[in-house]
């Protein structure tokens, strides 16, 4: 679970295994934090997006803006059409997109959080969050559109 997490938020594989391992000394180191009130794999997952989240600010380049068409050219589609809608397709999908959209994305789609709560959590405003979340599904529409060959 927590490295699906990473898996989601990093740009591939040995990224993705960094970042666990910090994630997991993170979650070692304050184990004693942990309130029983919630569960706790809620808790291991809070843990991990927060990890993944902050390896991404560290670079600082988090919301640059990207042409659509210049991704969707890089993108090559496998032979197998059905293993398109397999997870590591679509993790593979995700990781193709640049590290703003990925977090937004991410954090709405699959973490369930507020346009707000994503600003608050990304330092950006929350029409910041709106815009990157609608430009990393016309980018994922692209991107498979591209793959299967025709379009969605």
């Amino acid at each position: 679970m927590l490295f699906g997490i990473c898996m989601r938020y990093a740009s591939g594989f040995h990224e993705a295994e960094d970042w666990l391992q910090d994630g997991l000394v993170r979650i070692f180191t304050n184990l004693y934090q942990y309130q029983p009130i919630g569960p706790f794999g809620a808790w291991l997952r809070r843990v991990m997006v927060n990890t993944a989240l902050e390896q991404l600010r560290k670079r600082k380049r988090m919301f640059q803006t990207v042409e659509i068409q210049e991704v969707a050219d890089s993108f090559e589609a496998d032979d197998n059409l059905f293993a398109k809608y397999r997870e590591e397709a679509l993790v593979r999908m995700l990781q193709k997109l640049p590290e703003g959209y990925r977090a937004v994305f991410n954090l709405y789609v699959l973490e369930e959080y507020s346009h707000r709560e994503i600003g608050e959590m990304l330092g950006i405003a929350e029409s910041a969050s709106r815009s990157q979340l609608s430009r990393a599904k016309d980018l994922l529409r692209k991107l498979l559109e591209k793959s299967v060959g025709v379009e969605v």
